[in-house]
This record gives structure tokens, C-alpha cells and sequence, in this order.
């Protein structure tokens, strides 16, 4: 019940003449007045895929996603562009791994086979792939190893481009080098142009930070190293002004779209990438974020659906074009509109 005293302090208030409440009222002024409009059409939906398996198999750490055979794979790709979802993106799991992800370039190989199988199911459907080595070797490190067991950077670019060739051959749309080796996207550009795939783009992760909150991904893409961590090629989580240089450097050797990994503790990071380049950027809502809200929402602890939009404004508020999301097919019909 309001006091007297309540009263009075609300009439000395009553002449108040902005109220930005006003156009808080109703649901239908709030959309007029809304300033980051989200669609599905900024979505792009990441994909596992897995040899020797014959149906799909859930990702304990991240529910609701799946390894998937190549047998099941043209079905789930129509699915997802039918829910209007622009675009996927591939990581493959082999059979065979070996010391330098031999796999990775094998034009039969698993990401080729699933490249073509897209492709031809479902032939507007954009399909990025992943370029990179750790789910191909059998150490897990994103390169070639030495003896002491540093991962070496300048025979790690052969093996790179030759995989982002093959992912053309195939008939990728889009080419994301991930592994954070220096120049590799100069090398990709360089090989794709010579082998006549000039039109194809490229998307860099240019700036990858070694994350935490990768831990659900490893289990789901077998790609967790087996010895040491990532840290001396990911980025340093504290690093502002490294982020620009890298995607600056990364602009310069002729990346036509930039991409921030992860997203949620890095909000600042896209938001001062979107300020400095003009580019189309992407950000990685990655899968430790997504297996958070999954596990705090089964315990009922939040409004899954209501933490689930935020989140994806969130990082479109901070300037992403585009953004990877495991949330994509689930949120694809809230944003349709």
C-alpha cells in the first residue's frame, strides 16, 4: 500500500515531462522502438560429421546435438533450410587419424563427401567449412608437431591450404581457416587463386582466444590434444589490441570476412572489431555457452527460450553480421518474422 508520504513524492514527480517508459508500454511499441533487430537470416548452424557411424549419435556434453553419418546427412540438411537458416558449418570426424591429418586433404575424405552431399540435396544452402587439422591428427594439435612438441607454423600452411582446396574442389561455398597459424590466410588465398577458385571467400576466425569454454566441442569433434594446450597459437583471453592486429593482419593477406571466437566473454572484442573494420563479422557463440544455458535450463533454474533470445541479441547488439550458433535451429522460428 503506498504512504502518504508516498503520495506526495509521487505527485512532486507527477509533471516529469521524459518518461522513456512510454514507449515500454506495450509489446507492439517496443518492437516500433527496438533498436537490434535479429533474424534468421544472420544465423549459421554448426554441423558434426562422423565416419563409421550409420544413424546420428547426441553429444552428452551438448544436448540436442549430434554426430551425424553421411548416410543421414541430406535429410538434416533440408531440415535446416527449411527452417530458413542461411548457412552451415562442417567439422569431420575420420576413421583415421595420423601425425599430420592426412584426412584433412584427402579429396574422399569425410568433409568432401559431406560438402557434396549438401551441395547436392540441397544445392542454396551455403556450406562454410572448417579448415583446420586438430580433429585429424592423432595428437590433436591444429599443426605439425615437432620432437619437443611445438606445433610449427610454417609447414602447418602446405597442409592447410591444400585441405581448403580440396573443401573447394568439393564445392564449398565459404573457406574459415581456424587454426590461428600466422599467414595462413595469405597461403589459402594464394591456393585457392592458383587453382582457380578466385570467387571463393574467405572467412578467418581472426581472433580465436584459447577458451574455456571449448570443452563441449572437443568431446563432440574428438579433438582434444593429447598432450600440452593451445595457448601458445590461441589467443590470450586478456588481449584487446593483439585481437585488432591479428584481424588487421588477417585483412591485409585478403580475408572478405572476420570472425570473433567465442562470443559471450568477448563481447567487447566484436563490438571494437565492428568499430575499427567494415567487413562482415561473425562471432562463435561456442559450446560451452550453449551447454551452460542447456544444463542451467534442464535443472530449471532459467526461462530457456527467454536467456536463449538475449544471448543471440546480445552479440548482435555488439556488431556481429553473422553468428555461429548451436541455438539456430531451435531459435530459427522466433526470428522468422
Amino acid at each position: 500500500m503506498l504512504t502518504e508520504k508516498d503520495l506526495g513524492i509521487a505527485q512532486k514527480h507527477a509533471n516529469l515531462k521524459n518518461r522513456p517508459r512510454r514507449t515500454r508500454r506495450t509489446e507492439n511499441l517496443r518492437r516500433m522502438v527496438r533498436e537490434t533487430h535479429l533474424s534468421v537470416d544472420n544465423f549459421i548452424y554448426p554441423l558434426f560429421i562422423a565416419e563409421g557411424i550409420n544413424s546420428q549419435v547426441e553429444i552428452g556434453s551438448m544436448p540436442g546435438q549430434y554426430r551425424w553419418s553421411l548416410k543421414d546427412l541430406a535429410r538434416e540438411a533440408e531440415n535446416i533450410a527449411k527452417l530458413g537458416i542461411p548457412a552451415v558449418l562442417l567439422f569431420g570426424i575420420p576413421d583415421f587419424k595420423d601425425e599430420i591429418g592426412s584426412e584433412a586433404y584427402n579429396d574422399n575424405g569425410v568433409v568432401q563427401e559431406a560438402v557434396r552431399i549438401i551441395k547436392k540435396a540441397v544445392p542454396e544452402l551455403v556450406v562454410i567449412t572448417d579448415v583446420c587439422l586438430c580433429e585429424f591428427t592423432n595428437h590433436g594439435h591444429c599443426g605439425v608437431v615437432n620432437n619437443e612438441g611445438y606445433v610449427l607454423n610454417d609447414p602447418t600452411l602446405d597442409l592447410l591450404t591444400r585441405m581448403a582446396v580440396s573443401h573447394a574442389e568439393a564445392g564449398a561455398d565459404i573457406i574459415a581457416p581456424s587454426d590461428m597459424m600466422d599467414g595462413r590466410v595469405g597461403a589459402i588465398r594464394e591456393g585457392l587463386d592458383s587453382n582457380g577458385f578466385d570467387n571463393i571467400p574467405i572467412m578467418s576466425y581472426s581472433a580465436k582466444f584459447a577458451s574455456g569454454y571449448y570443452g563441449p566441442f572437443r568431446e563432440a569433434a574428438d579433438s582434444t590434444p593429447q598432450f600440452g594446450d593451445r595457448r601458445s597459437y590461441q589467443m590470450d583471453p586478456p588481449n584487446i589490441r593483439e585481437a585488432l592486429r591479428e584481424t588487421e593482419l588477417d585483412i591485409a593477406e585478403g580475408a572478405d570476412m572476420i570472425m570473433v571466437k567465442p562470443a559471450l566473454a568477448y563481447l567487447d572484442i566484436i563490438s571494437r572489431t565492428r568499430d575499427r573494420f567494415d567487413l562482415p563479422l561473425a562471432a562463435y557463440n561456442v559450446s560451452g555457452e550453449y551447454s551452460m544455458i542447456k544444463a542451467a535450463a534442464r535443472l530449471g533454474w532459467i526461462d530457456e527460450e527467454r536467456v536463449i533470445r538475449e544471448t543471440l541479441v546480445s552479440i548482435k547488439r555488439a556488431g556481429a553480421d553473422m553468428i555461429i550458433t548451436y541455438h539456430a535451429k531451435e531459435a530459427a522460428p522466433w526470428f522468422s518474422r
